[in-house]
């Protein structure tokens, strides 16, 4: 079982914690402009499969390309999905491929989705980053999305209870 869902990334200064000596206070440049995209992702926590793509709207259009694009990259593969409770995600012009199966997990829960903790990693990676277009900082993601593996992948979204009820709803 995957778990779908989208993140917004711009040129917004994501804050973070600072290490300093103790007794200096930390200091962090911050910018606010507000261009930005999306990153589309798909995690499966026991495998660490991973399949990501950027797209400059989180809408129905863009999530449909999203969902052909990843039918493409499973190939023969038939995966069991794990949706939030979007609209997008709903949409009755959506043709969700033959070997994507969605389920749709209850609203306002991101804590039952295995990729809300990826998500915070990945940012936490791009913390205090002050790029000056959405190409330098979609490089700098590019870099750290090459840099994330398999095991790390499984270790930060493989929750013992989010395993123990795929395994159950599985049975």
């Amino acid at each position: 079982m995957c778990a779908l869902v989208e993140t917004r990334l711009g040129l917004k200064t994501i804050a973070g914690r600072l290490i300093t000596a103790r007794g200096i206070k930390p200091v962090g440049l911050s910018q606010w402009q507000r261009e930005n995209f999306y990153l589309y992702g798909v995690v499966e926590p026991l495998s660490g499969y991973s399949f990501f793509y950027e797209f400059p709207y989180l809408n129905s259009d863009c999530f449909q390309q999203f969902l052909e694009l990843l039918s493409a990259d499973l190939g023969d593969d038939i995966a069991v999905i794990q949706f939030d409770q979007g609209s997008f995600h709903k949409a009755k012009a959506l043709n969700i491929p033959d070997n994507i199966i969605p389920i749709f997990q209850p609203p306002h829960s991101p804590e039952l989705n295995p990729i809300e903790r990826f998500w915070e990693f990945l940012k936490s990676q791009l913390q205090w980053e002050n790029c000056k277009t959405l190409t330098q900082l979609q490089h700098k993601l590019t870099d750290v999305l090459k840099e994330i593996t398999p095991s790390m992948i499984a270790s930060l979204t493989s929750y013992d209870f989010i395993l123990e009820a795929l395994f159950s709803a599985a049975s």
